[in-house]
């Protein structure tokens, strides 16, 4: 009984990691596809849908209430906001960075249950904002800040934070009442139409791409997403999802570490010094409710 336990608390572990090191894959994949960022968003999407309906079949195909499923939509749209602009951003600054500051989802969440919802936040909170503002001004250089020139990748992969901390605000209800196979089918579902119709308001083709591109996008839908995502959920199934939110900021560190051999990218010293501030920060952030 105990051998069993302990195998399937391996498996919990074995799982988290493993989701990890795939969606640390993400912003390498995007980088390699080299197509728009609504592009690779939406075939991330399309492909990790395609991946997980023969499960929600298999499952029994089941339907969330309307109030669930008008949560579930709404955080779908806050989602393809943040893959749409965050795989943008990818192609315009460095992938290690652009993961870095996306990740920032944990300050913003706190920011919004402060000034919308009127939730009193620990100490704890406003420590780790300090240290990842600090840790933000590192990464992106003080010379920015003089002269007000910022890189626009940098930019738009922290908006993509905050749309990603809507995301989390709005199903938090709905994962609590829907199960994990159902939540993400239902959810890829809508992101679809939505990034689809992004593409056509701006005009972006979705074919006559290269072999590479499409392995790459490939790789993302399945690896990243699919792979990612459902690997991780389980986890959370398993273990405190505070120890999860910690355990998943080492996506930045993955990223970084593979961007080296695979994109030829350098680690620079402010990456460092503000990479390691911002996820200390984070990490506080995380800890607050403990």
């Amino acid at each position: 009984m105990l051998k069993r336990l302990s195998n399937s608390k391996s498996l919990v572990y074995i799982a988290l990691v493993f989701g990890i090191i795939c969606i640390g894959f993400s912003a390498i994949f995007v980088k390699l596809a080299n197509v728009p960022g609504s592009v690779s968003s939406f075939y991330r999407i399309l492909i990790a849908a395609i991946a997980i309906l023969p499960i929600w079949v298999f499952k029994g195909m089941r339907v969330p209430p309307k109030r669930d499923l008008g949560l579930i939509f709404i955080g779908a749209f806050f989602f393809a906001l943040d893959l749409f602009l965050w795989n943008t951003a990818i192609l315009l600054t460095s992938a290690a960075t652009a993961t870095l500051l996306a990740n920032n989802a944990p300050v913003w969440v706190g920011l919004i249950s402060l000034v919308v919802f009127r939730e009193r936040l620990a100490p704890k909170f406003w420590y780790g904002l300090l240290l990842a503002l600090v840790g933000l001004n590192v990464l992106i250089g003080l010379q920015s800040w003089v002269t007000m020139q910022f890189n626009m990748g940098d930019v738009l992969s922290i908006v993509a934070g905050f749309f990603y901390a809507l995301y989390l605000i709005f199903t938090l209800d709905s994962r609590k009442r829907v199960d994990t196979i159902t939540f993400m089918t239902f959810s890829l579902f809508f992101m679809i139409v939505i990034l689809f119709t992004i593409n056509g308001l701006i005009g972006n083709p979705l074919t006559g791409f290269t072999r590479q591109t499409w392995v790459s996008l490939v790789g993302l839908g399945l690896i990243s997403h699919f792979g990612g995502w459902v690997s991780i959920n389980y986890a959370l199934g398993h273990l405190k999802g505070t120890n999860v939110s910690v355990t998943l900021l080492s996506q930045s560190v993955i990223t970084a570490l593979v961007a080296i051999p695979i994109l030829g990218e350098a680690i620079t010293t402010n990456q460092i010094i503000g990479g390691v501030l911002i996820l200390g920060g984070i990490y506080i952030v995380n800890r607050r409710s403990r």
